[in-house]
């Protein structure tokens, strides 16, 4: 497949997968066997494991919205800086909704191979998240 066919299915599984919140679109769009790297070590590091997380974070945030800052196409592999924003008005593994608006960034590069996700590798700033949710203290700057 092209790199702009490959842009579009990383777009597809954002927009319609993350925010439209349509999980069979993580079926069509992810290979059966697809391996999800960063996925939290309860986790399994599978497709369903992707869906698993999906519905832990719209669950803790229900107005959960990501958006596309950069997407980069190289033959078969996308990358794409995303930023997410919502409110977290539900649990989070264990932390109580404090109601506070989040922001996070982060990137994820995805393998495609016959028109599906085969690999995902994401990083992103989870001490953020930690943070802004108020599980975590600010870290001090070195004096």
């Amino acid at each position: 497949m092209s790199c702009d066919a490959n842009k579009a299915v990383v777009l597809a599984s954002i927009e319609e997968g993350w925010n439209a919140r349509r999980l069979v679109i993580f079926d069509e769009l992810f290979a059966s066997n697809m391996v999800d790297h960063s996925l939290p070590p309860d986790l399994p590091q599978t497709r369903e494991g992707t869906r698993q997380l999906a519905v832990l974070y719209w669950r803790a945030f229900p107005d959960l919205r990501l958006t596309i800052e950069d997407q980069i196409a190289e033959c078969d592999k996308v990358a794409t800086r995303w930023t997410a924003r919502g409110t977290h008005t539900g649990d989070l593994m264990g932390i109580a909704p404090t109601g506070k608006q989040v922001v996070v960034r982060g990137i994820s590069v995805n393998r495609l191979l016959g028109g599906k996700i085969v690999e995902t590798w994401s990083a992103i700033d989870q001490p953020w998240i930690l943070q802004h949710v108020g599980r975590v203290d600010h870290p001090r700057r070195a004096q």
